[in-house]
């Protein structure tokens, strides 16, 4: 039964990449048709005022793709394999991260921008020779984030972040609450986008007989866009965990294409995943497969 789960999970991903590769394809070597926004949806925090030349407005979009804080609503569906956990180093891990990102202007100053990680885990092997299936712990985090940039074009956000215990079975959470606080910060030149996200939670209730939670998420990324809306990415998604003084650090390559379907934008993204560090049963590398769909203001 693991292993028909395991193969279907597998051919997925070759499904998924094989989709997205068909789509990125049929996309460039179509003939050259921008995506057709409204000028309201390609203006990015600080945007050109009057009087400046008009920009593609499917490489402002992309590149706002970039940016974690920027206002857009994004409806993110992250399917992540992982292989080569567990004792025996068979193990495998499907996570599907449903990561909706909604922005609310409070005044003319000031966002906030919420974005969730809800996400589902099927896995064997991992825990033993046992498999899982279910919800895992949900994180919530909301920014505060000025409208415009800084003078010297840095963006910034920075607020609380919520671990909530939905899991639906225990050995897929911690069985806590958790709290602390979020930031992001990062600059956008030309083609560039770079910067890091971090943030770090402290367990405040929950089931007293499971491990307190005390971690640091740091997030550093490098993105460059190409004019045909196509963006390469490098970034780590690392985790130091306080109390078993472990390191996680996955370093994650990644590809992304900004697309049309309909009248519906979105993002097909690939990516590799290599662990640089990790615990003696944590995986060996993973790939990801994120549909994005987008909907910028009217």
């Amino acid at each position: 039964m693991k292993q028909t789960t395991k193969l279907a999970l597998t051919s997925s991903a070759f499904a998924c990449a094989l989709a997205a590769s068909t789509a990125l394809a049929q996309f460039d070597s179509g003939p050259d048709r921008p995506l057709a926004l409204a000028p309201a949806a390609a203006t990015s925090s600080g945007g050109g005022g009057a009087g400046e030349e008009p920009k593609d407005q499917a490489a402002e979009l992309a590149k706002q793709l970039q940016n974690p804080i920027a206002s857009l609503t994004l409806v993110p569906f992250q399917n992540n394999f992982d292989w080569g956990a567990g004792r025996t180093g068979e193990g495998f891990q499907y996570k599907l991260n449903f990561q909706p990102v909604s922005p609310t202007a409070l005044n003319e100053d000031w966002n906030m921008i919420s974005r969730t990680i809800l996400p589902f885990v099927y896995q064997e092997d991992v825990v033993g020779t046992s498999s899982q299936s279910g919800l895992a712990d949900t994180l919530e985090s909301l920014f505060f984030s000025p409208s415009k940039p800084t003078a010297s074009g840095w963006i910034w956000g920075a607020g609380p972040v919520l671990l909530i215990p939905t899991a639906t079975d225990s050995l897929l959470g911690a069985d806590k609450w958790g709290a602390g606080p979020t930031a992001v910060l990062l600059k956008q030149n030309n083609a560039w986008t770079y910067g890091a996200l971090m943030n770090h939670l402290w367990s405040f209730a929950g089931d007293n007989d499971r491990e307190d939670v005390n971690a640091t998420f740091l997030q550093p990324f490098l993105a460059y866009t190409t004019k045909k809306h196509m963006t390469f990415s490098l970034n780590t998604e690392s985790t130091f965990d306080w109390i078993e003084d472990q390191w996680v650090v996955p370093i994650n390559v990644s590809v992304q294409q900004l697309l049309k379907v309909g009248n519906q934008p979105i993002a097909l993204q690939l990516g590799y995943r290599y662990y640089a560090e990790k615990p003696e049963t944590g995986p060996d590398w993973g790939l990801r497969f994120t549909i994005t769909l987008l909907y910028p203001k009217k």
